[in-house]
């Protein structure tokens, strides 16, 4: 069962990064595109930033997400680094239990905000749902939910690159403020 589970969480991990990436190139494109309308063209697009919004929503949930599988976000460890080991693996799991709060709170909330937002349009998108564009929160929230549950029940996942912390820090205190 534990490798059934270790296994759907790098699955819905490389889904999180895939569309994290697609989000960034997209925003990658359209801003440059916004430029390009606004000061060559002189007749500016309405529909670049909007959309750059949409899909920085998109990356920071579900890429944030990822990132903390993988113990890639910051952090600041110093004092936890200082403790005894049964201190440090006490702080860990009251760390990842504040974590399970926050992803519940993004479950919760972010739902009743789909819920609230569902019949309005964006200007820019009428065609678009102002309720999907907040979709990532909620979706975002469950995938962190999951990660959590993986680390405390499984413990940290095997880095999917592990030659990339050669010469360098490992992955879990390159982030890290120490």
């Amino acid at each position: 069962m534990a490798a059934i589970f270790r296994r759907a969480m790098d699955v819905l991990y490389y889904a999180c990064v895939l569309v994290g990436c697609i989000a960034l190139v997209l925003i990658s494109a359209v801003i440059p595109w916004a430029v390009f309308t606004r000061y060559v063209l002189n007749s500016a697009a309405s529909w670049p930033e909007p959309l750059a919004v949409l899909l920085t929503i998109v990356l920071t949930f579900i890429g944030a997400a990822a990132a903390y599988r993988l113990n890639l976000h910051m952090n600041v460890g110093y004092f936890a680094n200082q403790a005894p080991p049964r201190i440090r693996k006490s702080l860990d799991l009251l760390v990842q239990l504040l974590m399970a709060a926050i992803a519940l709170f993004m479950i919760i909330w972010g739902e009743s905000l789909v819920e609230v937002t569902w019949q309005n349009t964006i200007a820019e998108f009428p065609f678009l749902s102002v309720g999907v564009t907040y979709l990532p929160i909620p979706v975002g929230g469950a995938c962190l939910l999951l990660f959590i549950i993986e680390r405390v029940w499984l413990g940290a996942p095997p880095d999917p690159l592990p030659s990339h912390g050669e010469g360098a820090a490992s992955h879990g205190s390159a982030a890290s403020f120490e």
